[in-house]
């Protein structure tokens, strides 16, 4: 048996990428006992991954050194003596620090931020040579250091979450949600900000055709996106308000991800919940602007994305009045509405 901690991402998407670790190490060690340390608010999603063990809190803000506590935390891990080995999944110098107080006898990761002593497996990363972030995850598995994404083992282990159906039933009878209509989510926020975000009044004219054509639509998001939720349900039209549920701030994380679940499909801003929705096996039209689809893409095959090139790409922020990017806003709900079409069309 080989006990293993990891120290996980702090931010939903890699989180989710990270799953792909996970599975690669139970796929070579079918007796890994995997442990993740991460976030509270993210954790959940932990428990739906069968590959891990327990997830284990980190105990600190997000860019907090907390030096002195991290040391205490080493020290605890290490009177238990419970872990062989550690894989810290974020690049920075903190990061690294409790597997190293806790004297862990192998400890794995990018060079990152200055971590020479910190890690004694360390690997040199050429991004030119892993292009997705998840590929940079995966080659952390290998005993022997791997060079290049054309070297790992196809086909690659993507993230998977599970859902069992009893949760969907307690769901839909919570939040109302008609069983003789398909469901069609929109997860219309992004951690980054508006910049990658989809306009509010295009989202409200899709879900508009979508509702025409008998569609329930539901929204999704975090509590500091309720603002863009309520600019949606204040577009529709009276007669369509009663098809669309704004459920943006009123959900927990784990219960987003049921409800994701239970959706014909899914349109989203590249966030946090489009990939959550990419490892629930949900048809997904992803809208990128200033991120990059080629490095950090849904992990599906059931996915159309939507990223229209132009001069503004090289733009981070939102170059209009509204916060939005000009990539964004130069996507039409025309064409969002025949990719998902297509894309529905497709997995019948």
């Amino acid at each position: 048996m080989i006990n293993i901690l990891v120290i996980g991402p702090s931010w939903i998407g890699d989180m989710m990428m990270s799953h792909s670790l996970y599975r690669t190490i139970k796929s070579q060690y079918p007796e890994a006992v995997i442990d993740v340390m991460a976030p509270d608010w993210c954790r959940s999603l932990l428990l739906r991954m069968p590959e891990v063990n327990k997830g284990l809190l980190l105990p600190f803000k997000h860019g907090e050194l907390a030096l002195k506590k991290r040391f205490y935390l080493g020290k605890f891990l290490q009177k238990n003596g419970l872990y062989d080995r550690a894989y810290i999944l974020p690049n920075s110098f903190k990061s690294a620090l409790v597997p190293f107080f806790a004297k862990i006898k192998r400890r794995i990761g990018w060079r990152g931020e200055m971590r020479y002593g910190l890690l004694n497996d360390i690997r040199v990363l050429d991004k030119s040579k892993f292009p997705l972030m998840v590929e940079r995850y995966i080659a952390l598995a290998y005993d022997q250091p791997v060079h290049s994404s054309n070297l790992l083992p196809k086909p690659l282990l993507w993230p998977r979450l599970k859902v069992e159906e009893n949760e969907k039933r307690l769901l839909m009878q919570q939040f109302i949600l008609p069983n003789d209509k398909l469901i069609i989510g929109f997860c219309p926020g992004a951690e980054f900000g508006p910049a990658k975000c989809w306009p509010y009044y295009y989202y409200a004219l899709l879900a508009e055709q979508l509702i025409y054509e008998g569609y329930q639509v539901i929204l999704l998001g975090a509590k500091k996106e309720r603002k863009i939720g309520q600019a949606i349900i204040q577009t529709l039209s009276n007669t369509t308000h009663s098809h669309c549920s704004n459920l943006i701030g009123h959900t927990k994380l784990e219960e987003a991800v049921i409800l994701i679940s239970l959706c014909t499909a899914i349109v989203s801003n590249d966030s946090g919940l489009m990939h959550i929705a990419a490892a629930l096996n949900c048809p997904i039209v992803a809208l990128y602007g200033p991120s990059s689809p080629n490095f950090t893409p849904p992990l599906s095959n059931k996915t159309r994305i939507i990223h229209l090139s132009s001069h503004y790409d090289n733009i981070r922020t939102g170059n209009t009045k509204d916060g939005y990017h000009q990539s964004m806003i130069n996507i039409l709900p025309k064409l969002v509405y025949q990719e998902l079409n297509t894309l529905l069309y497709s997995i019948k």
